[in-house]
Formats: C-alpha cells, structure tokens, sequence
C-alpha cells in the first residue's frame, strides 16, 4: 500500500519562453495540510491547476492513492476545488448547492439529505438549507463552499486562496473553520496562499515557492527559526539579514567586525554568505548587560503598537537593524539614542542564498 496520499514526481510546465513551474517533486501524506506559499509568479497555482487537471504538464507524473493520474481529466480526479470567488450557484438554495455534487453521482436522496446535514452541522450552518446564497454573509458563503467540496469525501481538497476575498477578522475567523473542517475529516488539504501568516498558522508543512521552484519545504517552525536562505528568512516574517565576512583564518564575523557566534547548523560556515536575526530575539541591552553577540546603532524611530515595541535603528554603516519587545511600559529609548543590541548564539542563522 502506498506510504502517500499524494506523489508530484519532477513535474515541469511552460508557456512559452516562460518556465511556471520548474521540476518539481513532492510527497504529500494522507491527511496532511500542505500549503504552498509564495508571492505572485512563484509557481504555486500553475501546481495547482496541475494536479486539478486544468493544466497538463509538459514532463512529469501525479500520482493519487499509488494510482496514475497525470493527464486524467477532472472528472476522474478524486479532488475537491475550493476558489476564491465561491462559485455558488446563485439561484439553488445552500441545500441544493451542497447536494449538487453528489447528485451529479446520482447518491441517493435519503443519503443525500444525511450528507448535506451533516456538513451543514460540521461548518456550524445547519439553518441556512432553505437559504440562497446572497442572504447570506461573506465567511457563511465560504463555509458553504467548504461543505459543498467536502460532502462528496474526496481524496484530496485543494484550496486556491479561499480566504482572500475576506476582511481581517472574518480571514482569521475561517482559518480556524478551515483546521477545524480538516481535523474533523481528516482530508489531505493542498492550501495556496502568498499570506505568509495564514500558511504558518495552519499548515501541518508549508512548502514555500519562488520563481517556479521549491525554495524551502518543512514545517512552520522550520521555516521560521531556521530558513536556509535570504528569501525564505524575509518571506517568513521581518528578519534582520547581513552578510557575512570572514576573518582570514575563515571566521565568520558580525555586523561590528566580531567573532560572530551562531547557532549550530547543516549548513556549512564556508558557504555561508548572510546569516539573519529575527526582530524578537534582538533586545536592547542596559550598560551592564552582557549577550552573544553585540552591535552599537542609533535608534531611529520607536513604534508602539500596543502588545509589541519595535525599535528600529542603524548601525554606523548605515544598515538597519530592528528590534521587537513586548510592552511592558514605556519604551526604553527615543529617537537619536545610541543604544547597544544584543541576541544569543543559537538565534543566530547561516544563511546560504542571496538577496532576492
């Protein structure tokens, strides 16, 4: 029996001079939450489309369940398309909407209206059968089209982006819908999305895309604390990125001309050509203070955001370096301050790209 759910194996597509998708190989396991992460142009739609069946590929194989399905067409896919836009039928009522795909498989009514029922309890609308689609809001219409691509329990659910039509506060509302709806079917979910919060906040991995290619695959913290380059590092949230030089016995040295001291890594110190910090693990530092690693800079402005303060500041050769803390008072220092910043060893990165 086959270990995945899905296998993508050296998949390639083109339009033209332009490569979308460079070979690409992935495995997906049963159950999992992947999302594909990336900026626009990166590739993670053109894949997308690939294993939907809208797209074929020019070289590769998609295999589901152990089973060939590189240029099935849609139908024969077992897959469920979750879009944007919803694409609810405006004129049949939420049941209706629902039932549709499984009416399309001819189910039966009894087991129809036990299907349709119990989405309608597992996305929390089981009152808004008789309803159209415009009477309702816009995160109800998303949970209808949830229900309507899950009722059918297809193999794998893909997600283009689903959430982006939606304000602030009902995106952060459906993300939990959306864990939740995963954990209670436990369906292989395919997530795509250039929101680099909503990946780290849902995914069970995030493999981050950049010009057609995997730039980086494994899980949310992965990603975070030890990003391998310098896209990966400022794609996943603020991160103070240097480069490194070298002392002439090869020792790496900080933004002062330091001994730079970093965390253990796989990555070799020889072929490293930046290292980053994050913002939240650089603290400025009071005049007995003492930490891993140390720059002087300037405070330029503060910023007060309620919860966290950043300090933003530069070094004297004019590099900027920002500093995040959580508010406990007042901030510590004002604009044209010198200050000391500091942060450990083991938040220190080697990092083996270069700037995008």
């Amino acid at each position: 029996m086959p270990t995945e759910k899905l296998v993508i194996d050296r998949v390639r597509k083109s339009y033209g001079e332009v490569q979308a998708l460079r070979e690409t190989s992935l495995k997906v396991a049963a159950g999992e939450f992947l999302t594909l992460l990336g900026p626009s142009g990166s590739g993670k739609t053109t894949l997308l489309t690939i294993l939907a069946g809208l797209v074929a590929p020019d070289a590769g194989d998609i295999w589901f369940d152990g089973v060939r399905q590189t240029y099935a067409p849609v139908h024969k896919r077992d897959i469920g398309l979750v879009f944007q836009n919803y694409a609810l039928f405006p004129h049949l009522s939420v049941f209706e909407n629902i039932a549709f795909p499984l009416r399309m498989r001819r189910v039966g009514e009894k087991e129809i209206a036990a299907r349709v029922g119990r989405m309608l309890e597992i996305v929390r609308l089981p009152d808004v059968g008789e309803r159209l689609p415009r009477e309702l809001s816009g995160g109800q219409r998303q949970r209808i089209a949830l229900a309507r691509c899950a009722v059918y329990q297809p193999s794998v659910i893909l997600m283009d982006e689903p959430l982006g039509a939606l304000d602030k506060k009902l995106r952060d509302q459906m993300q939990v819908e959306i864990k939740r709806l995963h954990a209670e079917l436990g369906a292989t979910i395919l997530y795509v999305t250039h929101d680099q919060e909503e990946a780290m906040a849902m995914s069970d991995r995030i493999c981050l895309m950049r010009d057609g290619a995997i730039e980086q695959l494994g899980p949310p913290a992965e990603l975070y604390f030890a990003p391998r380059t310098v896209f990966a590092a400022d794609f996943l949230g603020g991160a103070n990125v240097f480069p490194l030089t070298r002392r002439a016995d090869g020792a790496p040295l900080g933004p002062a001309g330091e001994v730079l001291r970093h965390a253990v890594s796989d990555i070799p110190v020889e072929a490293a050509r930046h290292f980053m910090v994050r913002p939240e693990h650089v603290r400025p530092l009071d005049a007995s203070d003492t930490a891993d690693n140390v720059v002087e800079a300037v405070v330029e402005h503060v910023v007060m955001t309620g919860a966290v303060t950043r300090y933003h500041a530069r070094l004297a050769d004019g590099r900027p370096v920002v500093a995040l803390r959580l508010t406990e008072g007042p901030p510590t220092a004002r604009g044209g301050d010198a200050v000391r910043l500091g942060w450990p060893a083991e938040r220190t990165v080697l990092l083996d790209g270069s700037p995008p």
